[in-house]
Formats: structure tokens, C-alpha cells, sequence
């Protein structure tokens, strides 16, 4: 008789069952939004559309000075510094901002279509760039943008934010400390109502989900991974009873260099939100659970027991102070930031993969899809 008849009836084995583990105190990792030393530049802000709120709050919390606004509706950019940063001069003309010696740090929040040359003017006028996500539509573009600033010795940096919401930046400290050994999973679901974008400019985004929200999700893969990712197999189906022009509903495989992560989203669940995040490693595990992005628990398991941290903020608006922040303490410490332009460019092309393969039915190598494509 062979083992595996053997123990057929065993079900200790091969079923699925948990260990009973004592309960051990998580460790301390870094995962509030950082703060540079001493470096306090002034800050000019490109576009003040609806997001640079977030952006401004968080200056605003952390002590960062915003010295100029612009936007092509004046009126919009006085509301936002009548609130945020009364001191802030209105420009006519974003050149002059970028004309300004004293203003060393640009942030731009318009839209990737507008985005790719004020980025690359504000480069040659010597200035560091924070640029709003998604970073660019064309990853040759991008890569054009952050040669021009590796040339111009200058740092540019991508506004992840999700990269710093307290859950997400514990979990890649968690990882980055060896915690659970190498990654050889991770897998996101969430659940929640993205029908409030009906009627809105965002309802003409046809990949709504995998591209605008999901670029999050992607970069958090990445964040975690690497540039392990593969392939990307991805589709996208509108919700029953959806009043959205475009799909609520969307989920991807992604192949990784010895491992494998996934991403579903359920935009068009009216009831019940739920965000879950696991990431296996060969040492142990992580999970993120909660009733949305902001109200998470996270477990830490390994061989020694279960520890669970005790996390402090929220995702709106640390995580816009932890880009911003992660900015400056590289341009204040001589390195490059995590959250760099270069490294969100694997992410991009997670995204864009995910969108032929959309469009296609078929797997798509990760940097196959060299822009967005509709």
C-alpha cells in the first residue's frame, strides 16, 4: 500500500486546518508617513483640481510650506489656499512658478494627459517633481521623463499614496524586514460601491478599475514583489443593475517569478464593503481585513506565534504625506525615493498588461503594453 493510501484517512495530512499559535507582540516597523531631518523647501502646486485637498491637508499637517498655487480656473486655486494656505501666492502662469529660485519642489495633480510636459519644464527648470498618479499613459514617456531627471541629477517621485496607508506601508515594512521570508503570494479582494463615479468625468474612463483604481493595487504588488511579475491575464464585466457607462467589475492574474498574486475587484457591491489583503511568504503570512480602506487589522503569523499591530492613522491623507515626505527625505539624504518615477514604471506596465489582456482575452508579458489602450 502506498503512503499516500496510507494516510487517505488522515485528514491531518492534507486538510485545511490552522495551528493553535500563542499570541506575541508585533514588531515596531516603520511605517508612518517619513519626515526629513531638516529640509523644509517651499512647495508650488500645479492643478488644484478636486485630489490636491488631500495633497494640501497633509503640508498642512506636516508643516510643509506651499508657496504658489495654479490653475486654469483662478477662482479654484484662491478657494484652496483660502483654506489650506492663505500665505500662497495665485500664479497667472505656471512658468512663473517654475521661474521662481526659491521654490525648490513641484506637485503637479492634473491629469496624465496634461501631466507629461509640465513635468519635463519643471525638470529643466531644475525643480524636484512629485507627479500624481497614474504617472504617464505611455511607459516611453515616462521612461523619457525619468532620464531627464537622472540627467539633471533631480528627483521625481510618484503620488502612490496607497503606499503609506498605515495597513499597506506596515505589511511592505513587514516584508522588507525579512519577516516572512520571500514572497510566493499576494492577493487583494475588495468589495465597496464605485457606483457614486456615475455621471462623473470618471465614468468615461473605460478601465476605470483596472487602471485608475487599480494602479494602486498593482503598485502595492510591486511594492512587495518587486519586478517579479510576469504576466498579467485580466478581464472586466459591468455589474448587474450598475448605472455606470463603464465596468464596476474587474480581477487579474499576475504570473510572478516563482509565485503568483491577484487582484478582484468588486466595485459594484452596494452592501457590505470589504477590503482583504494576504501576502505568503516561506517564513509566514500576513493579512489585512476591514470593512474599508481605512478601518483595517493586520496579522502577522509566523513559526513564533500571532502578532497583530496596534496601527495609527489613515490612508487620506498620510498616505499624501507620506509621498511627499519620502520625496523630500531622498532629496534631503542624497538617495532615490521609493516611491520613484523609474520604479512605478513596473507598476504602470502591471496596469497596462492588465488592460490588453482585457482587451485581448489573453495573457499579456508585463511590458508587452507599452501605453494605455482603450
Amino acid at each position: 500500500m502506498s503512503d499516500v493510501t496510507k494516510d487517505a484517512g488522515n485528514t491531518d495530512t492534507y486538510a485545511l486546518k490552522s495551528a493553535t499559535l500563542p499570541e506575541i507582540t508585533a514588531p515596531d516597523l516603520p511605517y508612518r508617513p517619513p519626515m526629513p531631518r531638516s529640509y523644509r523647501p517651499r512647495i508650488g502646486m500645479i492643478g488644484t483640481g478636486g485630489i490636491s485637498a488631500s495633497h494640501l491637508d497633509a503640508y498642512r499637517t506636516a508643516g510643509w510650506e506651499v508657496a504658489a498655487l495654479w490653475n486654469r480656473t483662478r477662482p479654484k486655486a484662491e478657494a484652496k489656499a483660502a483654506e489650506f494656505c492663505p500665505a500662497a501666492r495665485i500664479e497667472d502662469d505656471w512658468h512663473d512658478m517654475l521661474a521662481d529660485s526659491e521654490i525648490d519642489v513641484i506637485d503637479v495633480t492634473l491629469h496624465p494627459e496634461h501631466r507629461a510636459p509640465i513635468i519635463r519644464a519643471a525638470l529643466h527648470a531644475g525643480k524636484h517633481v512629485l507627479s500624481q498618479k497614474p504617472f504617464v499613459t505611455d511607459l516611453d514617456v515616462g521612461l523619457d521623463l525619468v532620464k531627464l531627471a537622472e540627467d539633471r541629477g533631480l528627483h521625481l517621485a510618484v503620488n502612490q499614496n496607497g503606499r503609506w496607508a498605515p495597513h499597506k506601508a506596515w505589511m511592505r515594512a513587514a516584508v522588507s524586514a525579512g519577516l516572512i521570508g520571500d514572497v510566493i503570494s499576494a492577493h487583494v479582494r475588495i468589495h465597496w460601491n464605485h457606483g457614486w463615479t456615475a455621471g462623473t468625468p470618471f465614468d468615461a474612463i473605460e478601465d476605470l478599475i483596472l487602471y485608475d483604481f487599480g494602479v494602486h493595487w498593482f503598485d502595492f504588488i510591486a511594492s512587495v514583489t518587486g519586478d517579479r511579475a510576469q504576466s498579467v491575464f485580466a478581464t472586466s464585466a459591468p455589474a448587474r443593475g450598475q448605472a455606470n457607462k463603464v465596468p464596476l467589475l474587474a480581477q487579474a492574474m499576475v504570473r510572478l517569478e516563482g509565485g503568483q498574486a491577484s487582484l478582484v475587484f468588486d466595485g459594484g457591491a452596494a452592501h457590505g464593503p470589504r477590503d482583504t489583503s494576504f501576502i505568503g511568504g516561506t517564513s509566514g503570512s500576513l493579512l489585512s481585513d476591514g470593512p474599508d480602506l481605512g478601518a483595517q487589522t493586520v496579522t502577522l503569523t509566523t513559526a513564533q506565534g500571532i502578532g497583530r499591530p496596534q496601527l495609527e492613522g489613515q490612508w487620506f491623507n498620510d498616505g499624501f504625506r507620506g509621498t511627499m515626505g519620502e520625496l523630500l527625505c531622498a532629496i534631503e539624504e542624497g538617495r532615490a525615493p521609493s516611491n520613484s518615477a523609474r520604479g512605478n514604471l513596473h507598476s504602470l506596465a502591471m496596469a497596462f498588461a492588465a488592460v490588453r489582456s482585457r482587451i485581448t482575452g489573453q495573457e499579456v508579458a508585463v511590458g508587452a503594453a507599452r501605453r494605455l489602450e482603450s
